[in-house]
């Protein structure tokens, strides 16, 4: 039988439940989730290996109208998804309709992927809800399949698969078959931190930080972290600390329980908070941050 290989990359408005597909998809926690819009700020790759297949999914930054440079580059992670995926799943929810997504609807046409269009929450519905809303699409946005899941549940999951595995093009690996991903360790580092952020910190202050890892010592017996917290504005920082440290306290505690599980290995981390005014117009910082080539 002959191996197939493709790239897998999931799109859709934020909040429709990207990450979370992924996550279910390649059975790790690769994508950070939560309830808050732009959660996923950089292309995050998972790789899934099999007897005779590789599928490379991709999980996007949901599809917004930029509003500064930050927004601006992680569109360009979208627009590079359209370009070379294999497989494109369109992920939409149970109430949109296609003017929620008449974004990135001209892109999907362009595309010279197979498509799947993709009913997520679908828990939300009833057979004959999740009957309708299938219906609506197939009459509205041309794709190859239309399947209703619930990635929350993971149900639909083993479906979807085999429509995936179905449209993978005959290709040798593009990755080692035992890889799981092409980011290096610091990046999930850094996401792990920046999922406590968004987690308990409110407005806009999720949005303007970004976590850099200064130091990454692998030992033995313990990873030693330090991690520098960038806020956009002078105000921002106590508020990131807290009274007494409280703040900055609770998210390193959180975050250390986490990457302990995901490293299986014992974290010491420290947390510093510095200023870095307008970092997400400034290209230069965009470009150290991994969001520029």
């Amino acid at each position: 039988m002959a191996f197939k290989t493709g790239f897998v990359n999931i799109v859709g408005k934020p909040n429709v439940g990207k990450s979370t597909l992924m996550n279910a998809l390649i059975g790790e926690k690769m994508a950070i989730v939560t309830a808050k819009a732009q959660t996923t700020r950089h292309r995050i790759i998972g790789i899934v290996n099999g007897e005779d297949f590789q599928i490379v999914f991709s999980d996007t930054p949901g599809i917004i109208k930029p509003n500064y440079g930050l927004q601006k580059s992680m569109m360009s992670f979208v627009k590079d998804a359209y370009e070379d995926a294999d497989v494109l799943l369109i992920l939409v929810e149970p109430k949109q309709e296609l003017k929620h997504i008449e974004l990135f609807t001209g892109s999907i046409k362009k595309s010279t992927a197979k498509k799947i269009l993709v009913l997520n929450k679908s828990d939300q519905l009833d057979t004959a809800g999740k009957e309708e809303r299938l219906a609506y699409w197939k009459e509205h946005l041309e794709a190859n399949s239309y399947l209703a899941i619930s990635a929350l549940e993971k149900k639909g999951l083993g479906m979807l698969n085999k429509k995936i595995k179905k449209y993978l093009p005959k290709h040798p690996p593009y990755y080692a078959t035992d890889a799981f991903t092409d980011k290096p360790e610091r990046f999930f580092m850094s996401e792990i931190i920046r999922e406590k952020i968004l987690q308990n910190y409110k407005e806009e202050i999720p949005y303007s930080v970004e976590v850099v890892i200064e130091s990454f010592k692998d030992e033995p017996k313990i990873i030693r972290v330090t991690a520098l917290i960038y806020c956009n504005k002078k105000s921002h920082k106590p508020i990131l600390i807290g009274k007494g440290g409280s703040m900055l306290k609770k998210v390193g505690t959180e975050a250390r329980i986490d990457a302990e599980v995901f490293f299986g290995k014992k974290i010491f981390l420290e947390l510093l908070v510095k200023i870095k005014e307008n970092w997400r117009d400034n290209d230069f910082l965009l470009k150290q941050m991994g969001y520029q080539s």
